[in-house]
Formats: C-alpha cells, structure tokens, sequence
C-alpha cells in the first residue's frame, strides 16, 4: 500500500459532498492507502530536504465528523509515494513558490499533478496552444487593445488572467461603457494582464465541465447559470445537470489529451461552452463527485488506477 500526502486547503473546511480532494483521499484510504495532509504555507526546504509540517488523517463520510487528524509532525516528503497538488487558486506567486519546492521533490516521490507543468500551464494560458478550438480571446493589459478587441466583436467577457471561481468575470455588451472603469479597477489591484473573450450565447445552455483522466474524457457534467446570472461556476449558484459527450467534446478531447498525458497531468477538467473550449483548469479540479452521482461511475477510482500504474512503473 502507499502513503499519500494531500498539499491541499484546510480539510476541516471541506464539502464532503463536493470537494474532489476529499473525494481522491476517501478513495485512497477504501484501497488500504495511509493518508496525510498539510497546508501550502507548511511546506519547508531545509538543506537540500523538502518537508512539510502536518497531520496523518482519517477520512469518514459523515457531516460535520469527517476527518480525524493525528499530532503535528515535520516529514520529508520522501517518505510519501504521491503528493496530491491541491490547493485551490488564486495562482499567485505563493502558488508558484510550491510548484517549485515540489519539483525538487519529485526525483524521490510521484507528484500529481505534475508542478512543472500545473506551473507553465495556466487554465486561460494552456488554452492558447488551441486557438482553432476557443473562441476569440485577447490577452493584453493595454486599454487601446482591450477596446479594440471589443469593437470587433462587440459582446464580450473581461476578467482577470489569474482568477477562479467565477469572481471578477464582467459582461460587457456591445452597449456597455465601463470597459474603462473595469481596467482601471483591475490595472489598480495588480500588474498582470486581464483576458478578454467573445461572448458565448451559448453559455445560456451551460457550461460543460469534462473531466480528463490521463488525457483520456470520463464525463461531464453541465453547469448551467442561474437567472440573470452570466457565470455558471457552482460558486456562484450555477446548477450541475447530467449530459454526454458530443462529438465536438471528443474532438477537443482528442486534440488536448495528449498534451495532458505527455505532461503529467494526471486529473484535469475543462471547460467547454457550445463548440467552443475556454478553459483548461490542472491546478485543482473539481466535478468528480457530481460526476460520480450523475452517472455512477468510479472517477476517483479511475485516477487511482492511473497512479498506481505510475508508482508500479517507478518500481
């Protein structure tokens, strides 16, 4: 059996009925897998050794006492066969700072998802590699660009390059004046450019959520916006809806999976609006366990076979 460690927000807090780190660490622990968590801000280098200071954990599926940890205790991070990248965004520079520790940890132990990879692939960044598959996007922190953008295409989304969750995503139709607003407010919080995209009327219908396992779709399920909202993200009030795969879904599958796969990303989800891929999210996915009870499919199971295969691989 292996020992799993999970680099992941605080446990204590999780949905247990949503959140997929909790959903992978539950399915470690049912195939004899021993567990232990710690929080980004316990990750440590010390003389060559990367460690963490956390807590052996016990999951049960049960509200409110889900989880018991064990004492505190500093452990390389050699002594565990995976580490599990969790963290939720933003993917700021303390984000960055982890993915560069667990590289240096990833000669001794497998990492999941890969942190050289989750680091130089940005959801809205990865998804530029494809632009016969997305819609019309600008990235640019220039205000005459941005408003260029928008008068050629009139109807269309801003929002932060480095966000999550829904926040900080506008609306600007064609009538619409506050662009200039927008990227003084933006440009005022920080220095990074912002991402501009067509409007997807689509979006209307939902917002398809695949989940990719190895490079290879699973499922997906389809976040529709709630009334007289744009966004769909389920933070924000967007409905999760059972749907399959068309084959426009499989074509973008076809054409990111190996891309995926050849770079160690073992779970990730993207999404897709109408026939249109808009994001490629590899820093902490989520969908597993909507997934699982639309359809009644093993996805955590599905990743586990994926890395056990990886560690049998390493010997």
């Amino acid at each position: 059996m292996a020992s799993v460690a999970f680099q992941m927000d605080p446990i204590t807090a999780v949905d247990i009925d949503a959140d997929s780190s909790f959903r992978l660490a539950e399915a470690a622990q049912a195939r004899g897998h021993s567990l232990f968590f710690y929080t980004p801000d316990q990750l440590v280098w010390d003389q060559g050794t990367v460690m963490a200071m956390g807590q052996d954990m016990e999951l049960r599926r049960v509200q409110g006492d889900h989880v018991s940890l064990g004492a505190p205790r500093l452990a390389p991070l050699s002594d565990f066969d995976v580490v599990w990248l969790r963290q939720d965004p933003p993917f700021d520079m303390g984000y960055i700072t982890t993915t560069h520790l667990l590289d240096l940890a990833a000669a001794d132990t497998l990492i999941v998802n890969d942190p050289f990879w989750v680091r130089n692939f940005p959801e809205k960044l990865l998804v530029l590699r494809f632009p016969d598959l997305s819609p019309p996007t600008m990235i640019a922190r220039d205000l005459d660009s941005l408003k260029r953008f928008k008068e050629q295409h009139g109807d269309i989304i801003l929002k932060p390059l480095y966000g999550n969750g829904g926040a900080g995503v506008f609306r600007l139709t064609q009538e619409d004046r506050n662009l200039n607003s927008l990227h003084e407010l933006f440009t005022g919080i920080n220095r990074e450019p912002l991402i501009a995209q067509k409007f997807l009327p689509a979006v209307s219908a939902g917002d398809k959520r695949i989940i990719l396992v190895d490079g290879e779709p699973v499922g997906a399920i389809n976040r529709v916006p709630a009334a007289g909202e744009t966004r769909s993200n389920m933070h924000v009030g967007g409905r999760p809806e059972k749907v399959g795969l068309t084959a426009r879904d499989l074509e973008i599958c076809a054409a990111i999976g190996p891309t995926l796969r050849d770079h160690g990303q073992v779970f990730v989800g993207i999404d897709v609006i109408g026939e249109y891929l808009t994001e490629i999210n590899v820093t902490s996915p989520t969908g597993i366990q909507e997934l699982e009870r639309f359809d009644g499919s093993d996805v955590a199971g599905q990743i586990w076979d994926v890395i056990e295969a990886k560690l049998a691989a390493r010997g």
